[in-house]
């Protein structure tokens, strides 16, 4: 009776290990062992981590390290990429020291990010021709507004790229680059310059660098350029176009679980396939397990980051969410959509209180001192320390403390901390609800901020649902390792995330004990504060006063009579062109003529409005009687001011910048 023996998915190498017998008797041949493990690089905005995960999904050896954070300017973050390359590698050597683990021991490497953060590079070279520009930065801030105003408002994008025009997203770190940075200008010029997000930096120098490396980024990063068109899931022409970013800098876009190319570069991983990618959000819905339409998670890190999958639907939102995708795992699968709401600061506010106030010594005692207290006191504090991001998107906005008196201790302090981040997850629920009508029953939870049992608690009082603690402590590099996984064979199919989940012990529940008469006074303390958060901006000592109107490239006009009182908001600056030759005391008007090149409106201005006036001053006019005919005017409109036109229609004012300019022809 003859027998056989089948072996699949082994990797045959130059040095193999003795497996077993094949042929006939007394023949013996060395066989390669199978992969042990598959690699996961986690790289965060302030530390990077290398976790080798087993076939079971468990966690056999984790290495972590942070890197520097650089801050040039108020406002500015930024990372060295070569630094973060660096880390990358020794924590990848460190993880596999750990376990004795060799490079044949590894099925496949997949990597997951900290998102939109951006570098530049120089193909010819392979190096960075600045520093990264981080995700949280600022600088941006004009940027946007220029863009904004050119294509008429900050959601001119939104329905093709799913996304609003805003400093947290890279086309404009790579628009800013190009105006700003000599070197990147130079680089496009001559068609050397690469742009991509840190999962496209790490995979291009682990491939080779300038010798071969591939520019690629994969589907869920490219959503959080502002340049993918949500839809096709390519880049769309015109949006870089009006953007001014090149495609020929841009990288080519792969799905989240494929092969991209094999390690060249490091010695100790050489040969081994890139063989999965995702940003940090997106692998952490994969980790959970968030497979249904319906299913969501948040990760509580720097910044807080919720998504809920949509299945096949890119469901446009109405309430301030982002339109984004949630994994395409492999270039033949579907891709599967999610909406998002981001918060840019919650461990970071934990941070602020630690390193900026002196508050806390270390970062876990914020949880002992806020549980001393059972309440805040009536302090509120809203973190807009980077603006507010989802579901507001309101950069001019910063961080206030409101309600604090003699009575406020750091205790309180602490507490209204934790609350903050409840507050913000809230907020964006919400608006998850609303823009879906779906009725969420639970939500998944990771990150560093979540081994906190007050906060996780109050969590679920300020939502009114369970909240579901993942005791795999590692959902995010868990999703990529799966996706890594499945393109190499290591793992069968996607659905088996459950069970390594299980194998981890599950999740630990945190139900809601408040009222919904609790959580709605709560919700009216947190808006009333919201409020007094908004248009602080205009007051950064880095930022000069204008001494000109606003003037927008292309104008739209709306007829008014009259500036009358019951406007709000209005605020005009004229530049006076000509004074009446002769004045008469018992006059009660005087004739003003006031524009620029683009018309000019006399007013009729009292004695007492006449004084100031000056040929080439100007007349700053807030809410005036003044009557107005012929010619052009600018209004500088406040961001929510209605204004009554003629007839009394209304005209709302419904910007996302500091201030418009909006011009009115006059009859």
């Amino acid at each position: 009776m003859g027998w056989s023996l089948a072996f699949t998915g082994l990797r045959l190498t130059s040095r193999p290990r003795l497996f077993g017998v094949l042929g006939g008797f007394g023949s013996v041949r060395k066989i390669a062992m199978a992969p042990s493990y598959v690699l996961a690089i986690d790289q965060g905005t302030t530390s990077t981590r290398a976790i080798l995960f087993d076939k079971n999904g468990q966690v056999s050896a984790t290495q972590q390290a942070e890197f520097p954070q650089y801050y040039p300017q108020a406002g500015w973050t930024e990372h060295d990429p070569e630094e973060i390359l660096q880390g990358a590698i020794e924590c990848t050597e460190g993880a596999m020291k750990k376990v004795g683990a060799k490079k044949e021991d590894i099925a496949g490497i997949g990597i997951t990010n900290q998102r939109e953060s951006t570098v530049a590079w120089d193909k010819a070279t392979g190096k960075p021709l600045c520093r990264a520009i981080v995700w949280l930065d600022l600088r941006t801030s004009d940027t946007v507004a220029k863009l904004a105003e050119e294509q008429g408002g900050r959601g001119a994008f939104r329905k093709k790229t799913g996304l609003p025009i805003s400093t947290y997203f890279s086309a404009v770190k790579m628009r800013w680059m190009i105006d700003n940075v000599p070197e990147v200008k130079k680089a496009m010029d001559e068609e050397r310059c690469c742009f991509g997000t840190i999962e496209s930096w790490l995979i291009y120098k682990l491939s080779g660098g300038a010798d071969g490396g591939v520019h690629i980024t994969d589907i869920s990063n490219a959503s959080r350029y502002m340049l993918m068109n949500i839809h096709t899931c390519e880049w769309d022409e015109a949006v870089c176009n009006q953007v001014g970013v090149s495609m020929k800098a841009l990288p080519s876009i792969k799905s989240n679980s494929e092969v991209y190319g094999h390690v060249k570069s490091v010695p100790s991983l050489e040969g081994l396939p890139i063989s999965g990618a995702l940003g940090d959000q997106h692998a952490a819905l994969l980790g959970h397990g968030c497979l249904e339409v319906g299913t969501s998670k948040n990760t509580y890190g720097t910044g807080c980051f919720m998504l809920l999958n949509t299945g096949g639907d890119a469901v446009e939102s109405k309430n301030g969410l982002l339109t984004t995708i949630a994994y395409k795992l492999g270039p033949e699968e579907r891709t599967t959509y999610a909406l998002e709401g981001s918060v840019a600061c919650a461990g970071r506010v934990v941070q602020w209180l630690r390193d900026n106030m002196g508050v806390i010594s270390s970062s876990k005692d914020v949880e002992t001192l806020a549980s001393k207290v059972e309440d805040t006191g009536g302090l509120t504090l809203v973190p807009a320390f980077s603006g507010l991001f989802a579901p507001h998107w309101r950069d001019d906005a910063r961080a206030v403390a409101v309600g604090m008196t003699l009575y406020t201790s750091r205790e309180h302090m602490c507490r209204a901390a934790l609350e903050s981040t409840c507050f913000q997850a809230v907020d964006i629920m919400e608006a998850m609800q609303h823009d879906t009508g779906l009725k969420i029953k639970d939500m998944r939870v990771d990150g560093g901020m979540t081994v906190n049992n007050l906060l996780m608690q109050m969590q679920a009082d300020f939502l009114g649902m369970e909240v579901l603690r993942s005791k795999m402590a590692e959902a995010t590099a868990l999703g990529a390792a799966l996706a890594a996984g499945l393109s190499v064979g290591f793992y069968d199919k996607k659905e088996t995330v459950r069970d390594m989940i299980q194998k981890a012990g599950g999740y630990e529940h945190f139900k809601p004990e408040t009222t919904y008469a609790q959580r709605q006074h709560l919700q009216e303390r947190w808006k009333d504060a919201l409020k007094r958060a908004m248009n602080l901006a205009k007051w950064d000592p880095r930022k000069k006063p204008m001494d000109k109107p606003v003037v927008l490239k292309k104008p739209k006009f709306s007829k008014v009579n009259q500036v009358k009182p019951e406007m709000k908001g209005v605020n005009l600056q004229l530049k006076v062109v000509k004074l009446p030759e002769e004045v008469k005391s018992h006059q009660d008007w005087h004739d003003v003529v006031c524009g620029d090149d683009t018309g000019t409106v006399t007013l009729h201005l009292t004695p007492h409005q006449f004084l100031p006036c000056e040929v080439g001053g100007y007349i700053r006019v807030q809410n005036g009687r003044s009557r107005m005919k012929g010619g052009y005017i600018r209004l500088e409109v406040d961001k929510w001011g209605k204004v009554s036109q003629a007839e009394d229609t209304k005209f709302d004012v419904n910007l996302k910048n500091d201030i418009s300019a909006v011009e009115y022809e006059l009859k």
